[in-house]
Order: C-alpha cells, then sequence, then structure tokens
C-alpha cells in the first residue's frame, strides 16, 4: 500500500546539529539531510505536506528578547513562533527543492506561516506550565515579570520563563495548505505548533495571537485531520516506540491497534516531555478517523509511507 496524501511531523533531530547544535549552518546540514528523505517520499508519488518544531529557535529568539530589553521592547512569543516558522521554512524549501531537482522531481515547495486556533477559556492559560528559554538569575526574571510574564524559580540553575500551552481546536490556514498540496506543491505548514491565535470564544470574531506554545505532534494530528490525510507519520530519533523504555523488558511495538497503544499510556510508559504527545498524537488522529499512524525515526520515513514494515503503526484494524 501506498499512502494519498501524508502529514509528516519533523522532529527535533532534523532540524538541529546531531550535538544539538542550533548555528544557522548546523540546522541547514541537518535540514539537507532530512529533505534527502522527504524527497524519496515525494518520488514514491504521495502528496506531502510538512509541520515540524521549533524548540531551540525560539529559545534563541527568547535570549535575545531578554538581552536586548533595555534597547527594544521584547516582543511577543506568538511572534517568535511566526519568525521562526518563516525561517525555518525557507530553509527546508531550498534544501528540499534542491532535493527533489537531484531526483529529477518536477515538485516544489512552499512554506507557508500558519496560525493556530485555540481555545481563550483552554485551563492551560490559568496555569502556565512551559518552560521556555534560558535559566537567569531573580534580578534579571522580575524584570520580564514586570512587562507581565510569568517565571517560576527552578531552583539552583535560576529562574526559567513558563508559558501556557493548549490544546490545538483547528489549523486556521488549513484551506490555503490544501489549495497548494492540490496543486502539487509540498508544503511546510505550521510549524511549533502554529501560531497560537484565539477568536475570544465567539464565531466571526477577529482573530488575535496570544503569549502561547503549542505541541507541534498534537497540531499536526489535528492537521492531517483537517486535510483529510490518510496517513501521519511523526519522525523522530528513534525507530520504534519502546515500552518498559530503560529496563531489561524494553521491547518496540510494531502493529499496535488503537486499543492496545491506549492500554500502554494509561499504564504510564510514555513520558510527558518526550514520547507522550507523539503517541498522543497518533492516537487522536486515529480516533478521529485517520486510515494510519506512524512514529518511526527520519531515515524510515518513506519505508511508513510505503508500508507496514517500519516503525510503530497504528491503524483502524
Amino acid at each position: 500500500m501506498t499512502s494519498r496524501r501524508v502529514v509528516i511531523a519533523l522532529g527535533g533531530n532534523a532540524m538541529t546539529g546531531a550535538d544539538g547544535s542550533a548555528t544557522p549552518q548546523a540546522q541547514r546540514d541537518a535540514i539537507r539531510e532530512a529533505a534527502g528523505h522527504v524527497a524519496e517520499v515525494v518520488a514514491a508519488g504521495v502528496e506531502v505536506v510538512l509541520t515540524h518544531g521549533n524548540g531551540p529557535q525560539v529559545g534563541n529568539l527568547l535570549v535575545k528578547n531578554e538581552l536586548a530589553a533595555k534597547v527594544v521592547p521584547p516582543v511577543p512569543l506568538d511572534w517568535n513562533v511566526a519568525q521562526t516558522q518563516a525561517t525555518i521554512a525557507f530553509t527546508i524549501a531550498d534544501e528540499l527543492d534542491a532535493a527533489l531537482t537531484t531526483r529529477g522531481l518536477p515538485q516544489r515547495t512552499a512554506g507557508l506561516v500558519t496560525r493556530t486556533l485555540v481555545d481563550t477559556d483552554d485551563p492551560h492559560f490559568r496555569e502556565p506550565s512551559k518552560p521556555v528559554g534560558r535559566f537567569v538569575s531573580r534580578e534579571e526574571a522580575e524584570r520580564f515579570v514586570a512587562l507581565g510574564q510569568v517565571w517560576e524559580d527552578r531552583g539552583p540553575r535560576g529562574w526559567r520563563r513558563v508559558v501556557a500551552s493548549p490544546e490545538p481546536r483547528s489549523v486556521v490556514d488549513s484551506p490555503a495548505v490544501h489549495a497548494l498540496a492540490a496543486a502539487g506543491f509540498v508544503v511546510v505548514c505550521a510549524g511549533g505548533g502554529g501560531i497560537p491565535v484565539t477568536d475570544d470564544g465567539g464565531d466571526g470574531a477577529p482573530l488575535r495571537g496570544v503569549e502561547a506554545v503549542i505541541d507541534k505532534d498534537l497540531t499536526a494530528a489535528v492537521l492531517a485531520r483537517d486535510l483529510g490525510a490518510d496517513t501521519l507519520v511523526i519522525a523522530t530519533d528513534v525507530a520504534n516506540v519502546m515500552v518498559d523504555f530503560g529496563k531489561p523488558s524494553q521491547r518496540p511495538l510494531g502493529r499496535v491497534t488503537v486499543a492496545e497503544l491506549r492500554a500502554h499510556a494509561a499504564d504510564g510508559q510514555f513520558a510527558r516531555g518526550s514520547m507522550g504527545p507523539k503517541v498522543e498524537a497518533v492516537l487522536r488522529f486515529v480516533e478521529a478517523g485517520g486510515e494510519r499512524a506512524v512514529v518511526t525515526s527520519l531515515e524510515n520515513i518513506a519505508g511508513a509511507v510505503t508500508g507496514d514494515a517500519v516503525g510503530t503503526v497504528l491503524t483502524t484494524a
């Protein structure tokens, strides 16, 4: 079997160097390698929509905000997400276009700055808990608290900013993504989970950006649903989801049912800050009517799209 339209969520290992370096050259080199794997998916005759993380990139912008706070006003977090979306998207477009050309493929890449709708009443806004940026001293943190930000004392390492991480409701710009994909473009969109916007709970109300970060894997599930994709692939740095991770009984999951994967999640098998959101994303997509979802390593994404032999594969059957 081969998918018709696939949404691929690229993880941090596709955006930074092997040692975690986020210099411009390290990012471009990592993206160039990822682009080769994505091009192989396109070569299989599949419509591809890409989304990606942006944690290190946003973190760098936040540091610049902090260091320049006495000179220029800091920009809000939704602006940072938008800026990193554009930077990463054009870099992916450059490298992926080159990879497609090398393979003699006619498709080209389009990057789309993308908004994700969140609920004003989401409980995460009342209790921000997602840490972002660097650790600073209490004196530095107080300067940003005065600007309306929330910072927490994280012990010996210092203070760190925490922000809301609300649930994604819909991808506002999915009709534009659909149109570009249908026209033959590989679309890069919804980076970093999308720019968080709210309509203040009213139909037809103007949208406005809010200070938050959205989990990119959960947004990928919503995007895949909105686009009518038949497959969602979560690309990470391991070949399979593991149960009993780090124990002698550790084992990889291959093809699994929704009930089996839900049971493992309920048993606390998947860490909240790493594999947990990826598992939740694939579960939500299939439970919402998607045909199949795969969690696997970047180098396996072509195989994940064309068959069930690689990765952890979740299907309706």
